[in-house]
């Protein structure tokens, strides 16, 4: 069992986190300030789920004030370069985390292990489904952006996110290698403790980090708009 003071704020950064998420969540599709581009209605959300408060500031100071809603009664908002890089990775973050939490689930419920260790099982299905979901997410951004073929636009998804998916699982994966053989050696934290989702947590918002120099490079090569 992971170390009960670890539990505590575990407990406190995943309520914070689902209620950053929710609170985004009702900002949206209560209050109605609708995103222009509709994936960035779920990928807000998401990012709360692992920045938290930060995740809820940020949408906050400029996810909200990118809304049509918000743009009509205060006028357009043009944000800075980095900024608009961090919204890019935070699209490129959604996708991952998504993936990232179906993949633990399902090995988790199933016991699969490759090698005989569930790491190296987090590390293929954590990757596959991150690149799946964050080529759809990207797929989503593309074609409401641009008015290219359906073949096209997965083209140019995958292009724009395979990188960028990496850089983030790259980040994760090695936050997640150190709690397997470094700070939980023996016996393994489990995804049906607190502990294990805020270290997660953690390995996200590494993630994050990450991705973002690549997001930069992929936008300055004209692969990727910022958004």
């Amino acid at each position: 069992m992971p170390p009960s003071w670890l539990q505590t704020i575990a407990w406190i950064s995943l309520a914070s986190a689902f209620a950053c998420a929710a609170i985004i969540l009702l900002d949206i599709f209560v209050a109605k300030h609708r995103q222009k581009m509709g994936v960035m209605e779920w990928v807000w959300p998401i990012t709360a789920l692992y920045l938290g408060v930060f995740g809820l500031a940020f949408y906050w100071l400029v996810g909200r004030r990118s809304t049509p809603k918000y743009e009509a009664a205060h006028g357009p908002r043009q944000f800075p370069f980095w900024v608009r890089v961090g919204v890019s990775a935070s699209h490129c973050g959604g996708g991952c985390t998504l993936g990232d939490v179906i993949a633990e689930t399902l090995i988790y419920v199933t016991g699969i292990t490759i090698f005989g260790a569930t790491i190296w099982a987090s590390f293929f299905f954590d990757y596959s489904f991150a690149l799946l979901l964050g080529i759809a997410f990207q797929f989503a951004a593309v074609r409401a952006m641009s008015r290219l073929t359906f073949r096209r636009a997965v083209g140019q998804a995958a292009k724009a996110d395979v990188l960028s998916l990496t850089a983030f699982e790259v980040g994760l994966f090695t936050w997640m290698a150190l709690m397997f053989w470094v700070f939980f050696p023996d016996p393994h934290l489990e995804p049906n403790t607190a502990s294990y989702w805020f270290l997660m947590q953690v390995g996200m918002t590494i993630g994050y980090l990450t991705s973002y120099p690549m997001n930069v490079v992929l936008i300055h090569k004209g692969i990727k708009e910022a958004m």
